[in-house]
């Protein structure tokens, strides 16, 4: 027998086959279920999942012991035979009774959407920081099940009852294996709040006023991103396809520099244990100047999902006496033509005009440099000065293009610089320190 070559194994995990079931009728959304099912399936395919096959399944009312009917669960296993499906996703919260009992009745691994929101979380976070996060949100989740999720999908927990579970002893242990684990994370978590706490007030003695990128998942904010920093941020056509909070400086228009956060992305029905564990990094969507909330304006959900997205801002504390500043950036408007552009081109004009929104493309950069003029105009809070400039002063001049916005600039026959500027206060006295001759009036 020959020798076999170690390049031909694939020691690639298994491909998981799934089934997708929206409970329809359970939720107060307003989106519509097949519109829930079509998010459902691009979270499973997030996690490379072979979907074969979703589902809605209306639900008259809810049955506490498997949520759904003893019909419908009947019809179900059917279609998880037929699919022979290693998981099953169900769109919606369960509870730990309920995924038991439905694992026993389809002999095969049950998830809810939080559990599906957190692996996906899971694989998604790179920095020390995002798997602090995720690991907490985890642990909180598994507390109330008393079990392990599924790390991976290929380690089935199934219910056909070979195995036996776990005594009270191990129960036990397990709680206070959790809880000890979590206290660990949350004081090491605290860290991190608190050296973000340092990085932002070296960041406002700069000062540069900060902007923060929300939206929710897939509308195009990593891409917007790269496109006002000139960053090679991930950016695909994925669900959370990053999940780490970048941030870079950008240049505003006559000069200003700001810094721009690209923050996780927002999605319905978020666990809460998410929103509790990324307390770090919302923090720095409450502190920021001005919050760009980027919308999937060609999305016929893009309503529904704006509400989700301002369900979670409310859910974000502000320092006191900071007002939330809030512009809507409508992205992927190079997907509409016809008479829905045209509409879309009236709407955004008129929303433009109260300074309430921008209708951008940052696939193709259409609107972008309008974009960058209503976040100037959004943060130009400071005071404006008049001041002359000998001809000799060019590094004076330099000095207020560096670190202050230049609103007006001329030059008179003498070769003196008349100028217009504005900078925040604390600039303002570098300024006088460092030109006391400069009369700024």
């Amino acid at each position: 027998m020959g020798v076999v070559s170690s390049k031909s194994i694939d020691h690639r995990p298994p491909v998981q086959r799934a089934l997708v079931v929206h409970p329809a009728g359970r939720s107060a959304s307003s989106r519509l279920p097949e519109e829930r099912l079509e998010e459902a399936v691009g979270l499973a395919a997030a996690l490379d999942l072979d979907i074969r096959g979703a589902e809605v399944a209306r639900l008259r009312s809810v049955t506490p012991a498997t949520l759904f009917g003893r019909g419908k669960v009947d019809e179900l296993a059917a279609l998880v035979r037929a699919a022979e499906a290693d998981v099953v996703i169900v769109d919606d919260d369960i509870t730990p009774i309920q995924q038991r009992n439905l694992e026993k009745a389809w002999e095969t691994k049950v998830i809810d959407r939080s559990g599906l929101i957190l692996e996906i979380f899971g694989r998604r976070a790179r920095t020390r920081e995002g798997r602090l996060q995720v690991e907490l949100a985890r642990l909180e989740y598994e507390r109330s099940r008393l079990v392990r999720t599924w790390t991976h999908l290929e380690r089935q927990r199934g219910g056909t009852g070979s195995t036996g579970g776990p005594g009270e002893t191990q129960i036990e242990l397990d709680r206070r294996q959790i809880a000890n684990r979590i206290d660990t994370l949350k004081a090491e978590l605290e860290e991190v709040r608190r050296t973000r706490a340092l990085h932002r007030k070296a960041r406002k003695r700069a000062p540069y006023p900060a902007v923060a990128l929300v939206g929710y998942t897939n509308a195009g904010k990593s891409t917007l991103f790269n496109r006002l920093t000139g960053s090679e941020v991930l950016a695909k056509d994925l669900l959370f396809a990053t999940l780490d909070t970048t941030q870079r400086t950008i240049r505003l228009p006559q000069g200003r520099p700001a810094i721009v956060a690209d923050t996780v992305g927002f999605i319905s029905d978020l666990p809460h244990q998410l929103v509790a564990a990324f307390r770090a990094t919302l923090e720095e969507v409450g502190e920021a100047d001005l919050i760009l909330h980027v919308r999937d304006i060609a999305s016929s959900d893009s309503a529904a999902q704006a509400a989700d997205v301002e369900a979670v801002l409310d859910r974000i504390e502000t320092p006191e006496g900071k007002v939330r500043r809030v512009l809507e950036v409508w992205n992927k408007i190079d997907l509409m033509s016809g008479e829905d552009r045209e509409m879309l081109d009236e709407a955004a004009a008129r929303a433009e005009r109260l300074g309430q929104a921008v209708a951008v493309s940052a696939w193709t950069g259409e609107g972008i440099e309008r974009l960058r003029e209503m976040i100037a105009a959004q943060i130009d809070d400071e005071p404006e000065s008049r001041l002359t400039l000998a001809p000799d002063q060019g590094e004076a001049l330099a000095w207020l293009y560096q670190h202050g916005r230049v609103t007006f600039r001329d030059t008179d026959a003498e070769g003196r610089t008349h100028l217009e500027v504005r900078l925040a206060p604390a600039q303002l006295g570098r300024f006088e320190r460092q030109w006391p001759g400069v009369e700024l009036r």
